[in-house]
């Protein structure tokens, strides 16, 4: 009687099952239209993580996503940035000179010293020297590891061993602050962001202690080799020596900063591919200013002329400024904590599995603990 009263006011009464089908293609109207544009999902985000990419220009209104940068820039103003920066290289080859030409100011530990004597000593010293630079409103604390007395004994063997146990001190540091239970917000990094390797300009070949050295250290820290007073080669002597180096580097397996491995995409490449045909930078360092033109230049004043310090017509010294403070400053801290602390802290952590041992503030202060006394602690 229903359906006939219905029919009689004109209603058309559905059978419940074909509403619900109704409802469903509804439902994936909807989605269809909430998807705005799909391409390929962001590298971070998985397929099911995200529908899509919302762009800017379909977006209803202004957002202010880009307010991110902001407050990124502020914060890291307000906080500053932490640098270190190690050289190695045997005496008289200009190391501090070059660190504060870099620099732009007296940053050396040799510049930093009263009344300093230059000795040769008898074995590896590693010592470090710290400052905060300032400049437009950012704060950075920049260290300088120095190395006096690597390569210059008659006997070196082995002299990379106390550099690599620094290196290695300070991922161990960085590890122990990270597994205590109330750990600091902020902790601080003394890890070694990249090593200058200072080759003699002899115009050969590498020496054994230069492989051997950048073979063992590459592995846990980002090296960068650099020509030292590269002035005393001609132009046609740069060029083969630097080509000779490549070749060394290539044959003996060893990995300098920037690796191909570690590009992250396309632009990446093609910025590192111009810097890797450029390893090793041929430099010259000086704090000293002269007129050339009417205008102050950082150079170096011989009989034949002035050499200037930041023309890259006379050498690579701006390549290298670029690379380790303007565009890959950041990436050098990023390599140095994804990549060398990782592999360490993996290793470690392997280490104690193996052993049995908890890694703990408390294993890694007195040393490795006994099977028996690391099931106590579970």
């Amino acid at each position: 009687m229903r359906e006939d009263t219905a029919q009689e006011q004109g209603l058309d009464l559905e059978p419940p099952v074909r509403m619900e089908e109704e409802k469903e293609v509804m439902e994936e109207m909807e989605v269809e239209e909430r998807v705005v544009e799909i391409e390929h999902p962001l590298p971070c985000l998985s397929e099911s993580d995200t529908q899509g990419i919302i762009k800017g220009r379909d977006l209803f209104g202004y957002v202010g996503i880009e307010a991110v940068l902001d407050q990124m820039r502020r914060k890291t103003m307000k906080a500053g940035f932490e640098f270190n920066i190690m050289v190695v290289g045997q005496s008289g080859l200009g190391k501090s000179t070059l660190v504060n030409t870099l620099f732009k100011s007296k940053v050396s530990r040799k510049s930093c010293t009263p009344n300093y004597e230059e000795k040769i000593s008898k074995t590896v010293h590693l010592q470090s020297v710290s400052h905060i630079i300032e400049e437009k409103g950012v704060k950075m604390k920049l260290t300088v590891i120095d190395t006096p007395g690597f390569g210059d004994q008659i006997n070196n063997e082995n002299c990379w061993e106390p550099i690599v146990q620094y290196v290695n001190e300070q991922y161990e540091k960085y590890l122990k602050e990270e597994l205590n239970v109330n750990r600091k917000k902020r902790i601080p990094d003394s890890r070694v962001h990249c090593c200058v390797y200072f080759l003699p300009a002899t115009g050969h070949w590498l020496r054994p202690i230069d492989v051997e050295f950048m073979r063992r250290l590459g592995k846990i820290v980002s090296i960068l080799p650099v020509i030292a007073k590269a002035d005393t080669l001609t132009l046609e002597e740069r060029l083969e020596f630097k080509q000779r180096i490549r070749q060394d580097l290539q044959a003996n397996g060893i990995r300098v900063y920037p690796q191909k491995e570690y590009d992250e995409d396309a632009e990446d490449r093609i910025l590192n591919d111009k810097i890797r045909e450029n390893i090793p930078f041929a430099v010259v360092g000086t704090d000293k200013e002269h007129q050339v033109n009417g205008n102050k230049v950082l150079g170096r004043k011989t009989k034949w002329g002035i050499i200037e310090v930041e023309n890259i017509a006379h050498c690579e010294f701006a390549h290298l400024r670029d690379l380790l403070i303007r565009s890959h400053l950041q990436d050098l801290k990023d390599v140095t904590h994804n990549i060398h602390y990782e592999t360490y802290r993996v290793k470690r952590l392997n280490e104690s599995n193996a052993n049995g041992v908890v890694l703990s503030p408390l294993t890694l202060e007195n040393g490795t603990l006994e099977k028996s006394d690391a099931e106590s602690h579970l």
